[in-house]
């Protein structure tokens, strides 16, 4: 299958291109049956006789190419209906019936603050769509898009996440004049996600109610289902939190496929190579160090501890605390007794061999590093962040 790209270099383009490249390559193993020979790639920089050489041999085509904003109001029109036509009629010159995606924009529907000359050109858009798929038979899939965010989007254009993440990431202000102002956001990730749905034949439809998008079996409008409605104030809050993380160290709670995990990943996309690493606090002395990772609010926190050749630490228990004892590096023997008795729990640890060992509630432990010469390395897990108002920590010699 040859897929045609317009608009290949724009941020929707760029991130399907890549995900249609990794395809070919054999990188993205997750649909072995959509084989992918070939992407044509086109853009402003490309000339129309390459989109004649294109149109007459793809098998599949996603118009993402337009304009978002023009020097002039009727440049919407222009390229956003014109290049369509032109893409349109070179396909009919072939006699090429492949698919055609179109990307649209729910201003399209025209309502309220959507009632513009760039609506009005993404809805003259749908209509030359679908006047094609009933002259030719051709299948047409038109998306109505919501306000899109992720990586490579370009900020100070046309998404205020996109400047909001790259102004938090780079120390510059961001201006929200009304904090109240719910957006409804699709990640680059699940858009892609759909389209490569569309190429497998598995697009979802929809029909709308105003601005809302309401699945619909045999729907007019192709659809990509996952969005979030989310407040300007809402994200402005977690990119303060993911801003100060490496200060705190407290990773925000990111489940999995919340807005939160995806907002962070774009986020993350706009640090400067100046904040890619920061320091950690090691607490160091005589017998080695101890450096805290990561902190949750929920799951507890992740520190490294390092202990000299013929050093012992620990020597104390905890009565509702418990952690996990990791060692990554040299060999070292872990003790445990519990509270009141002389039985003592003995486990000989390795980096040679990797394992989990816990540290018991109400069993006071120690690690021994066996090492004359190596440091002992360990990571440690606790099920809480350390509160030293309440450390819930007890010195007592294991033996």
């Amino acid at each position: 299958m040859k897929i045609l790209v317009t608009g290949a270099n724009g941020f929707v383009g760029k991130n399907l291109c890549v995900a249609l490249e990794n395809l070919i390559s054999g990188k993205d193993r997750t649909r072995p049956n959509l084989k992918i020979e070939k992407v044509f790639k086109y853009d402003i920089e490309n000339t129309l006789s390459e989109l004649d050489i294109f149109t007459k041999e793809c098998d599949f085509v996603f118009n993402l190419a337009g304009v978002n904003r023009p020097q002039n109001q009727e440049d919407f029109m222009k390229g956003n209906f014109g290049f369509a036509s032109d893409l349109l009629n070179l396909l009919k010159k072939h006699n090429n019936k492949c698919p055609v995606m179109v990307s649209s924009s729910v201003q399209a529907t025209l309502i309220g603050r959507y009632d513009s000359e760039y609506g009005r050109s993404k809805k003259a858009g749908e209509e030359l769509m679908f006047n094609y798929a009933l002259e030719t038979g051709a299948k047409v899939l038109v998306y109505r898009f919501p306000n899109l965010f992720g990586k490579w989007c370009r900020p100070n254009y046309n998404s205020a996440v996109a400047t909001f993440c790259n102004n938090t990431a780079n120390d510059l202000p961001i201006t929200v004049n009304d904090r109240n102002i719910e957006l409804e956001l699709l990640y680059i990730d699940d858009l892609v996600c759909e389209m490569l749905n569309a190429l497998e034949g598995k697009e979802r439809y929809c029909e709308y109610d105003g601005i809302k998008a309401v699945e619909t079996k045999n729907g007019k409008y192709a659809y990509a289902p996952i969005t979030h409605f989310v407040t300007l104030g809402e994200i402005v809050d977690l990119l303060d939190t993911f801003k100060n993380q490496p200060t705190t160290l407290v990773m925000p709670e990111i489940p999995n496929n919340s807005f939160a995990k995806k907002l962070y990943s774009t986020y993350l996309s706009y640090l400067p190579k100046e904040k890619v690493s920061f320091p950690l606090k090691m607490n160091v002395d005589d017998r080695g160090s101890f450096t805290e990772l990561i902190k949750t609010l929920n799951c507890g926190q992740v520190s490294v501890n390092v202990s000299k050749p013929g050093i012992t630490k620990g020597q104390h228990y905890h009565h509702t605390k418990w952690e996990f004892f990791i060692v990554v590096s040299g060999k070292g023997l872990i003790q445990q007794r519990k509270i009141g008795t002389d039985e003592v729990l003995n486990f000989e640890v390795s980096g040679d061999k990797i394992e989990a060992v816990h540290m018991l509630p109400g069993y006071t432990h120690n690690i021994i590093n066996l090492s004359k010469t190596e440091n002992l390395v360990t990571v440690m897990w606790a099920n809480e962040q350390f509160d030293p108002e309440k450390p819930d920590t007890f010195f007592e010699i294991v033996e």
